[in-house]
């Protein structure tokens, strides 16, 4: 019963945060456009469904993903855990003995990037667009593997407490040189996949991991260290990306002066 009521309210929070969304586009259509809308019976359906469907997310996110990023970063900084199983340890914890979190991060950044449905939906496109030129597997791995870099270094950063700015002012300024060496194919799409990887999939586990691990690390706190996380994920896809067409084009001119 207390599920149904979870569910109802949550539904109705879903119709109010939608209906702007619904507002605007009706009204375009009726006043501006002066046209009805096409299939309003199929639109009316789709809307049904983003709001049941986004009613189920959120209570996913509340019930599973929240907590589960939780549990994960508190079993991962468990002294016992990080001291091989002993029940007490007097020795001083360091950044190195944080292993088991960084590869956890890099992993969990790299599988929800992959599963990303925003992230599909622009390789996909990226590749009709060009002709194939832009692999989709190729996009969404070297995407992945930027979010997986950015965020093992976040939590790194969480762990040793060092300033967050460091981090992202070094990191644009990489994307900043790489933008003049890149192929022009891809620098826009580049910086547009730093974006599609702050979407349903990622953020919530990666929100969470980041607070989770901010409140079991001595001396870091959940408010100025727990957040950040979504920055790195924003920030070093679009370097893998850029990367991985510079790598691409040169190892094409390679085969050319090879052929030639």
């Amino acid at each position: 019963m207390n599920l149904i009521f979870e569910f109802f309210n949550t539904f109705i929070n879903t119709i109010r945060d939608v209906l702007p969304i619904a507002v605007i586009i009706f009204g375009f259509q009726w006043f501006v456009i002066r046209k009805p809308m096409p299939n309003m019976t199929r639109v009316i359906v789709g809307f049904v469904y983003v709001l049941v469907g986004l009613s189920c997310f959120l209570m996913g996110l509340e019930k599973a993903l929240f907590p589960l990023g939780k549990l994960m970063a508190q079993q991962l900084t468990d002294p016992t855990f990080i001291s091989g199983g002993l029940k007490a340890t007097s020795q001083i914890l360091r950044w190195q003995d944080y292993k088991w979190v960084y590869l956890f991060a890099f992993m969990i950044g790299f599988s929800t990037t992959i599963a990303e449905p925003s992230l599909m939906a622009v390789a996909m496109k990226a590749s009709e667009v060009s002709g194939g030129a832009i692999s989709v597997w190729g996009l969404r791995i070297a995407v992945g593997i930027g979010v997986a870099i950015g965020i093992s270094l976040g939590t790194f950063r969480i762990v040793t407490g060092t300033p967050l700015e460091y981090y992202i002012m070094a990191g644009y300024v990489i994307v900043v040189i790489q933008t003049f060496f890149a192929p022009k194919l891809i620098i826009a799409l580049a910086y547009d996949s730093g974006g599609v990887t702050t979407s349903t999939v990622t953020v919530p586990l990666v929100a969470a991991l980041g607070l989770g691990l901010a409140s079991t690390v001595p001396g870091r706190s959940p408010v100025l260290d727990g957040f950040g996380l979504i920055a790195f994920a924003s920030l070093f896809p679009m370097i893998t990306v850029m990367g991985y067409a510079q790598m691409t084009e040169w190892r094409t001119k390679r085969i050319k002066r090879k052929g030639a």
